[in-house]
């Protein structure tokens, strides 16, 4: 019973260091080994051996109590009384400390579970930051680009205005040449009008002196 219970004491122990300290390999074991403990049957196990033990070492304590009242009302005690009194608290010792690497265990696999799954989302979070600060570049690159080519539209649409204006005025120019031009035409053809009607005067004149002269001859 000693041998075993300094042997499940040792393996506890062993355990419970391998899970404070990172020795290589071994504490992903350890975690394994754990959780192992802690699927399927293992709980429902661990459970019935704790109920028993921690039984053991009710009965253990009570010995314990009893033997120190009779020796107390006896003023004495026997060998055979110490040698179990020994025994028991032994006993009672090495089962009390096999249920606290066991609490200690089950807690500390607890925490690194928990630790393990804070590192994935510290990870996870980290890598989204980086994900939405590379977005967060490209879109600044973006907008850089945009309001250069913003301007470059806004030089362009100005340089147009400024053309489209220059050709208003030239267009004007043109429209008032036109206009003179018209208006030059329209004296000459009424000029025209007036000289062809003076020459057809001048004709009939020509024509009436003509008979005059020949009827005189």
């Amino acid at each position: 019973m000693f041998q075993l219970l300094f042997l499940v004491l040792f393996a506890e122990a062993a355990v419970a260091l391998l899970l404070m300290v990172k020795v290589g390999p071994l504490r992903e074991l350890a975690m394994r080994g754990v959780e192992q403990a802690k699927t399927g049957k293992g709980p429902a196990t661990v459970k019935t051996i704790a109920c028993t033990l921690f039984v053991i070492l009710l009965s253990s304590v009570t010995t314990i109590l009893k033997i120190q009242n009779r020796g107390h009302k006896l003023g004495t005690v026997s060998p055979m009384d110490q040698v179990l009194w020994r025994t028991h608290l032994l006993e009672a010792s090495l089962i009390g400390y096999t249920l606290f690497l066991a609490f200690v265990i089950d807690r500390l696999h607890h925490y690194l579970q928990k630790l393990i799954t804070l590192r994935k989302s510290t990870n996870t979070s980290r890598e989204e930051v980086e994900r939405l600060q590379m977005e967060n570049r490209s879109f600044r690159e973006k907008e850089e680009k945009s309001s250069s080519e913003i301007k470059k539209l806004q030089q362009n649409i100005a340089r147009l205005s400024k053309d489209m204006g220059k050709l208003k005025s030239e267009s004007d120019d043109h429209e008032r040449k036109a206009l003179e031009a018209e208006a030059h035409v329209n004296a000459l053809q009424k000029q025209s009008e007036e000289l062809l009607l003076e020459y057809d005067r001048l004709l009939e004149d020509n024509q009436i002196l003509q008979s005059q002269l020949h009827y005189k001859v």
